[in-house]
């Protein structure tokens, strides 16, 4: 099949071309809208990421154009339209599982980081600074993690906070019964919140969980609490999360996603000015660590992504279904 990859980067096309053996690849380094859907002109399929525009528009424009498939190379899919897709009957495929501990283990850097604030001792070194002033963090041995969504990479943080020695609750409309069986307790999100000395976020997100942390939610969190999100930007309402901050009722916040991160995160910005001012305020917080959407980017998470993707567009191609099909 040809296959137009959109907003790809140097390592996207690395890896891919290692692993492809039968189907015609194309790499744009665009994001897929509605300007840039004509690029797929002469195409079968299109592979996406978390940033492209997959709306009712931009499905409608591909339908006219011949394609068949939407491959995504990640797990989510709030960025598509599916009802427009259905309708169109162009199918859709996705990544559902290719290394949960990549991103649960980045989650874990963040902490890390925040708690003993490795990233300024690092700057100050380099500046022959060798002071401890200000650098005091906090045993995570007995502290209370409050887990939301134990999927995959829920289930895989939580483990590695077991090993720590935290007590691990959590909050999931599924509960699973290994992780109750290793210790973990389940409980209401209320009481998550209430309880949790660190809260991370390993939930999808939908309409229940968009602004799932927000003004009301963040009063009920403990004074000083450590919130993390390694899964979708708009999990947070951003800026209840800076008055929790300006009032010290969040005490460290540690962010791998973010609400309005398309056409910020993934660029390198460095000589702009960066016009996002909720951005810019938080990156002004010094118990704020921001990385850009690089939770997933291992080699063993890059390899699976790429062999599971191919899989699935050969599946489509010989008419077999790969088990990864998006349904209504």
């Amino acid at each position: 099949m040809k296959i137009a990859f959109f907003s790809t980067k140097p390592y996207d096309k690395d890896f891919f071309e290692k692993h492809n053996q039968t189907h015609e690849l194309t790499f744009y380094d665009v994001a897929l809208s509605e300007i840039s859907v004509r690029l797929t002109e002469g195409f079968d399929g299109i592979c996406v990421f978390v940033n492209d525009k997959v709306n009712a528009s931009v499905i409608e424009k591909l339908a006219k154009l011949g394609i068949k498939l939407i491959a995504l190379r990640c797990a989510g899919f709030n960025n598509v339209d599916l009802e427009a897709a259905h309708k169109s009957n162009i199918v859709i495929v996705r990544v559902p599982a290719y290394s949960p501990h990549a991103v649960a283990e980045h989650a874990v850097a963040l902490i890390m980081a925040l708690n003993r604030k490795t990233h300024k001792a690092y700057n100050r070194v380099r500046e022959g600074n060798f002071s401890l002033e200000k650098l005091i963090g906090f045993d995570l041995y007995h502290k209370t993690v409050g887990v939301i969504g134990t999927g995959k990479i829920g289930d895989a943080f939580a483990r590695i906070m077991q090993g720590f020695g935290c007590k691990v609750v959590a909050y999931d409309i599924f509960p699973n019964q290994s992780l109750i069986d290793s210790g973990v307790k389940y409980t209401s999100l209320d009481e998550v919140l209430q309880q949790s000395d660190i809260i991370s976020l390993h939930c999808p997100l939908t309409d229940k969980t968009l602004h799932l942390i927000n003004e009301t939610s963040i009063v009920q969190m403990k004074t000083g609490t450590m919130l993390i999100n390694t899964s979708r930007g708009a999990l947070i309402d951003t800026q209840a999360v800076v008055e929790g901050l300006k009032s010290k009722k969040l005490g460290y916040l540690g962010l791998d996603v973010y609400e309005q991160e398309s056409n910020i995160f993934f660029n390198d910005l460095s000589e702009e000015i960066l016009v996002d001012d909720t951005l810019a305020r938080l990156m002004t917080f010094p118990n704020v660590l921001i990385t850009s959407h690089q939770g997933f980017l291992t080699e063993e998470a890059l390899t699976q992504i790429a062999i599971i993707t191919l899989n699935n567009i050969t599946a489509f191609e010989k008419g077999q279904k790969s088990g990864n099909e998006v349904e209504l």
